[in-house]
């Protein structure tokens, strides 16, 4: 719990200085692990990366902060020296995007749900650390976006995002890899802690908590599953991960059914059976039994 602990601070100053560009990355060390004949996962600092690499060149799933870019083409180019063909964000979030414009310059199409695009394409306001992000420059615009589903036919197998709703934000996406039987969740699935949903985003905790049935349905008992943040999981991580969900929007139910104010809830603890396992993060109860309450139906 404490290395991630760590991570989740990480991910704490790294989300609140999004608009700043003032975060230090000097000591972030890129590191990859291999999930598949051709496919792995990435971790730094920001969102967990996804790789596929092989004969017909490379694609990465997220691509974390600018800063990070060439530490990031380091860690690839110790599996592959490829070129890097497609980025495909999970969502608009700078910890998952920042990339894309280094990447764009050398060559890579930037792919998204349509509303990554949108949202990236004008100021946003995240409500939850009271923080405005800029639009981003042309150049890290997804070029290539979708509504539901989009697959690529690459290295070997076919790779298809499929949109999730109104979860932790409106855009976006997990990525299935069946024949390497891989999942990258996006943040939809926070491993080990309570997530960041974000409203003011579109998110919405049954947006999320159904995103992760839609997971569980492409899982096995063999998946590997990329978290947005925290370590590789397997399907019961987030079987476990999505009961939880379920415990909390029934708890948040049930003290509105009491008479009880967002107030008294958060107060009354109403999530403290949850707490000594999911709230060890950068997301605390209270910001759990916040996103639940003003989540819309």
């Amino acid at each position: 719990m404490k290395a991630w602990t760590q991570t989740s601070l990480l991910l704490l100053l790294a989300i609140s200085t999004v608009c700043s560009g003032q975060q230090d990355f000097s000591n972030v060390t890129v590191q990859s692990q291999q999930l598949g004949e051709s496919v792995y996962m990435l971790t730094g600092a920001g969102g967990n990366i996804g790789v596929s690499a092989g004969a017909d060149g490379v694609f990465i799933i997220d691509d974390q902060y600018a800063p990070l870019s060439d530490k990031i083409l380091t860690a690839i180019r110790a599996f592959s020296k490829a070129p890097i063909r497609y980025v495909i964000n999970t969502h608009w979030h700078g910890d998952h995007t920042g990339g894309n414009e280094t990447f764009a310059a050398t060559g890579s199409v930037i792919i998204a749900h349509n509303n990554v695009r949108k949202r990236m394409s004008s100021d946003q306001f995240m409500a939850h650390f009271q923080r405005n992000a800029e639009a981003s420059p042309p150049q890290a615009l997804p070029v290539i976006t979708f509504s539901d589903r989009l697959s690529l036919h690459l290295n070997g197998e076919s790779v298809s995002a499929y949109h999730q709703p109104h979860a932790h934000t409106d855009g976006d996406s997990i990525i299935h890899w069946p024949s390497s039987n891989v999942l990258h969740m996006g943040d939809t699935f926070f491993n080990t802690t309570y997530p960041f949903i974000d409203l003011s985003s579109g998110g919405s905790l049954p947006g999320v908590i159904k995103a992760t049935a839609n997971g569980l349905a492409l899982a096995n008992d063999d998946t590997r599953i990329i978290p947005g943040h925290g370590p590789l999981a397997s399907k019961s991580d987030l079987q476990a991960y999505h009961d939880m969900l379920i415990q909390v929007r029934d708890l948040v139910a049930a003290a509105k059914d009491s008479g009880q104010t967002l107030e008294q809830a958060i107060a009354a603890e109403i999530t403290a059976e949850l707490d000594q396992q999911w709230g060890q993060g950068f997301i605390k109860p209270a910001d759990i039994i916040t996103f639940a309450w003003q989540s819309p139906d």
